[in-house]
């Protein structure tokens, strides 16, 4: 399984790649929308999971939401937000624009694996 980690914080991406990395995930980096596209058009197969981030120069992670879902090739990817922003209108703006899951920073390893046992992504027990 692949992992796409969207972070313009170098410190934030080695974090969330060693929780996805210790799940089974093999893990693509990009610090920003823009990037992740162009590393997405490189790979050959589509990542099962993208971890993004709102708030990031070039192109932020609802932006880079709204392109993802307009490709249908990229129908299967579950994309899930991780990012400071709290306000319950950016929440439902970041599902309403196909995020599946939405997770708050700062965080712990057991809430992200919760996130992804609830979308089918790993198994209940699984630890990071």
């Amino acid at each position: 399984m692949q992992a796409m980690v969207i972070d313009d914080s170098r410190a934030m991406r080695l974090i969330l790649a060693r929780i996805a990395g210790q799940l089974g995930f093999d893990v693509v980096q990009a610090g920003n929308g823009r990037e992740a596209l162009e590393r997405l058009a490189e790979l050959e197969s589509t990542p099962e999971l993208a971890l993004v981030d709102w708030n990031m120069p070039e192109m932020n992670g609802l932006e880079f939401i709204v392109a993802v879902r307009k490709e249908p090739r990229y129908k299967s990817m579950t994309l899930m937000m991780v990012t400071t922003e709290s306000e319950q209108g950016q929440i439902v703006r970041a599902l309403a624009a196909g995020a599946h899951e939405y997770v708050i920073k700062p965080f712990t390893p057991d809430a992200i694996v919760e996130k992804l046992a609830l979308l089918g992504l790993v198994r209940n027990g699984d630890s990071a």
